[in-house]
């Protein structure tokens, strides 16, 4: 290439890559800078548009992701589908679509069909024509003549042999991690005789195992991947692409860098594992390039794989949990397949956010499961109309409603106006949710001492509510079951004047509030309730078998839930769009999801098929309630249960209840990133900081915040940006000279006076994505106050920091009596970088 042309080519990619990187949406790392450094492109340097470019490497980035069609894409998956196609935009290149047929014993026709399924799902929105990949979908098996050619000429160049050591010789002649192979006595044949074994294993002449096609490099090589490994093997099936026109098949390791080369990939993304089989990649290149079968010269570059808990990975075990009935089918919204994540109602785009907050670097991890939540949250906080459902109902019947229906208007949508209003019936009989009565003179209240649970606001005997967007009602008589004295229905009254949030004067204000559902046009439907599929973290590290650490509860199905009338409309005009319009399978079901208020994020499943059918499955609760004893739970969830010292009132996750939540759980207490840390203009003892603690903006990019930190004179400014801490995200924000304050960074001193004073902020392990809520060691997972701003959050907050202090380890402890609990991330605990046994503020 001439250099006008070069520097052209290299002016473009620069223009183009100044112009997304800040929408890119993973952080800088080192494979986008060694891209970088391939294309010439140096965003921090005016050089990279001077008249006299180094030589570029690469003018078109062209990636590619290849599954083998042998199972369903999982989680893991998602990470390598998100990533390639990101660093194909970002540098205005493309990505190919390949299955990587070799093995026929494997493969299956409805694999392939799903792999391509989820990758236009898990792409979808960042698409305009009919695939996110590049032309055709390609296919190993496409390029198998080549890739024979590729063998013949291999032995021509006396660089592969045929070998028919047995399996088992094989194994003995290959060596160990500490000990060297040897040479097979195979090994020295001739290029003719070579030649004619390998035509003869082509034309089905042998056995399967009875001869094999290996690589001549270096049986004594430090890397076990070099000791000569095996190019063809013999197999007598037939194939899904070629029927029976084989009967040899390459191995991966041989046909990747081939495949990716006849493509013109630039370069080859891969997961950690095949780091050490790179420089067989990079031989294999070598070799063929001389021969002309191949021209390009790809890079392979690896990064760490997805890991996460609650979980398994490995196809062998998700194709045994399917074929065992463990699960319903590959798309089990239990299964951590990506057709199951999407069954249970996760957005493409929160799977790609939880990728990109996982980022990538060449450190394994293994991600909580949490994290993905947190990310469903978010993005169906956004997107997701709101409704009333009622989980578990309890029918309260009105008895001075005179009149029939009577209709309230509310927003679809507390937040954004263009969602438009639903309409909800009221009338003489409506259901609302068990968990939002205390029976104060029933079982429950007996359990209690027949007190009424600290902080209780919702509905008692004799006591009253209000029915959200409707009316104040008032609990008169107790209907009960004549075997368990459970309650079945409740006679109230309602006050007329308090319509949609009124309090009439010299009426003292109803402070609780509960959702309903008017019983003549509620609808009723199923409801799947879906939790981790394992209980342990890493299923079967004590035992050795997964499947001892399945959760009997990860399902539980609810019958007779009733929704509001819209939902159940809604549900109908999806199912019918779903059966008609679309026709390229590219409109789920699912698609159609809500917040069910007070109850969580729910979708439609696939199965519903009219509205006498309706079910729908629970993506993910409003918080996080993992890790809590399901009794303790069910007692929280009713507010039920005398409360420990320093506690508040907090909203249940699980369908309208309460909870009591400890001083610790109510801070939240984030991960985040400095980005940039300055002096205050007006005040020398300040810097003012901007923080990723994981918000986001409208269109999805981070949204810093602004800190205010009296560390200056304290820790350099130098030291301070990158630096990966721990930053409180729910207090009240705080003017300090002129600038707002909107969380504070939490530091360990040493308690000296004045300039003598060592600060240091506290440390999150690297991997710890900026947003996710850390907790503490042995405690039940932190449930923060939206803001804590009222004189009871404030003076929990100030306990809370006062029993803040490093251990003898520099890990951030809180202290309560006798107790002590380390601060966790999902990575391991919360660390000062020298600051031991030092107070925390």
């Amino acid at each position: 290439m001439s250099v006008s042309k070069r520097v052209t080519c290299r002016l473009l990619v620069f223009t183009a890559f100044t112009s997304v990187a800040d929408s890119f949406a993973y952080a800088p790392n080192f494979i986008t800078k060694i891209i970088q450094d391939d294309l010439g492109v140096d965003t921090e340097s005016e050089e990279s548009t001077s008249a006299s470019p180094p030589e570029v490497a690469h003018v078109a980035i062209k990636t590619r992701f290849p599954p083998e069609p042998n199972g369903y894409l999982h989680l893991g998956h998602a990470k390598a589908v998100s990533f390639n196609f990101a660093v194909a935009r970002m540098f205005y290149g493309s990505c190919n679509m390949r299955m990587d047929d070799t093995n026929p014993t494997k493969e299956d026709e409805e694999y392939v069909e799903s792999i391509l399924e989820d990758v236009k799902w898990i792409q979808s929105g960042l698409f305009e024509d009919e695939t996110p990949w590049e032309g055709d979908v390609r296919k190993t098996s496409s390029y198998f003549d080549t890739i024979y050619d590729c063998a013949e000429a291999l032995i021509k160049s006396g660089d592969a042999y045929v070998d028919s050591l047995s399996a088992e010789e094989m194994r003995e002649y290959r060596g160990t991690l500490t000990s060297p192979g040897k040479n097979s006595p195979f090994r020295e044949r001739s290029v003719e005789e070579n030649l004619e074994l390998l035509r003869k294993m082509k034309e089905g002449e042998f056995k399967e195992g009875e001869h094999v096609l290996r690589a001549k490099i270096d049986m004594a090589s430090p890397n076990i991947n070099m000791r000569d490994p095996t190019l063809y093997r013999i197999k007598h099936e037939s194939h899904q692409e070629t029927g029976d026109k084989w009967c040899i098949y390459p191995m991966y390791d041989f046909s990747h860098p081939i495949s990716d080369a006849l493509e013109g990939i630039t370069h080859s993304l891969c997961t950690l594992e095949f780091e050490d089989h790179r420089p067989f990649y990079e031989w294999t290149v070598e070799k063929l390039v001389p021969t002309s079968l191949i021209s390009a010269t790809p890079r392979q570059i690896e990064f760490s794989r997805l890991n996460i808990q609650n979980t398994v990975l490995s196809k062998r075990k998700l194709i045994g949990l399917v074929e065992d009935k463990h699960v319903n089918g590959w798309d089990d919204p239990r299964m951590p397949t990506l057709s199951g994540m999407r069954r249970r109602g996760v957005p493409p785009s929160a799977l790609r956010l939880f990728c990109e907050r996982v980022g990538i670097s060449k450190t394994d991890s293994n991600i909580a499961f949490s994290a993905l939540e947190d990310c469903a949250r978010l993005e169906m906080d956004d997107t997701c109309e709101r409704a009333f459902a009622v989980l578990k109902p309890l029918k309260v019947t009105i008895d001075n409603w005179d009149g029939g229906l009577e209709e309230f208007t509310a927003p679809r949508h507390p937040k954004k106006d263009e969602m438009g209003d639903r309409v909800i019936p009221f009338g003489k009989e409506v259901y609302i949710e068990r968990t939002d009565f205390f029976d104060l003179e029933g079982p429950e209240g007996k359990a209690n001492d027949g007190k009424v649970p600290k902080g209780y606001k919702r509905l008692l005997p004799g006591g009253k509510v209000r029915l959200r967007y409707a009316y104040v009602i008032e609990c008169n008589e107790i209907i009960r079951d004549p075997t368990t004295s459970e309650p079945i229905e409740l006679k109230c009254s309602y006050y007329p004047d308090t319509r949609a949030g009124v309090t009439p004067e010299g009426m003292k204000r109803v402070k609780g509030i509960i959702h309903w559902v008017e019983a003549s046009t509620g609808v009723e439907c199923k409801v799947n309730q879906y939790d981790r599929l394992f209980l342990a973290e890493e299923p079967g590290k004590k035992t050795g078998n997964h499947l001892d650490d399945l959760n009997p509860n990860s399902l539980e199905v609810l019958n007779g839930v009733f929704v509001e009338p819209s939902v159940a409309k809604d549900a109908v005009e999806m199912i019918e769009k779903v059966n008609t319009d679309s026709k390229d399978g590219s409109l789920y079901t699912s698609s159609l999801a809500y917040q069910f208020e007070r109850s969580g994020y729910f979708a439609l499943d696939k199965s519903s098929t009219s509205e006498d059918s309706l079910v729908f499955n629970r993506v993910v609760t409003l918080r996080d309630t993992w890790g809590v004893d399901p009794k303790q739970a069910g007692k929280d969830n009713r507010n039920r249960g005398k409360t420990s010292g320093n506690t508040k009132a907090g909203k249940s996750s699980g369908g309208g209840g309460g909870g009591v939540v400890e001083d610790e759980r109510r801070v939240a207490f984030r991960a985040a990133t400095v980005l940039e840390a300055g002096p205050h203009p007006e005040a020398d003892s300040l810097l003012v900081c901007k923080v990723d603690c994981g918000d986001l903006a409208e269109d999805g990019s981070p949204e810093p915040r602004t800190v205010v930190a009296g560390l200056a004179q304290k820790i350099a400014i130098d030291d301070l940006v990158g630096k990966h801490i721990v930053a409180v995200t729910n207090l009240k924000p705080a003017k300090m000279r002129g600038i707002e304050s909107t969380a504070m960074l939490l530091a360990a001193s040493d308690g000296k006076e004045g300039d003598d004073e060592k600060v240091e902020l506290l440390i999150v392990p690297d991997d710890v994505p900026n947003g996710e809520l850390l907790s503490w060691e042995d405690k039940e997972a932190s449930e923060p106050d939206g803001l804590m701003k009222s004189k009871g959050a404030l003076k929990a907050f100030d306990r809370v920091k006062a029993a803040l202090r490093t251990s003898s380890d520099g890990e951030a402890t809180w202290t309560s009596g006798d107790s002590t609990h380390r601060l966790m991330s999902s990575h391991g605990p919360v660390k000062a970088t020298s600051l031991k046994d030092t107070v925390i503020q």
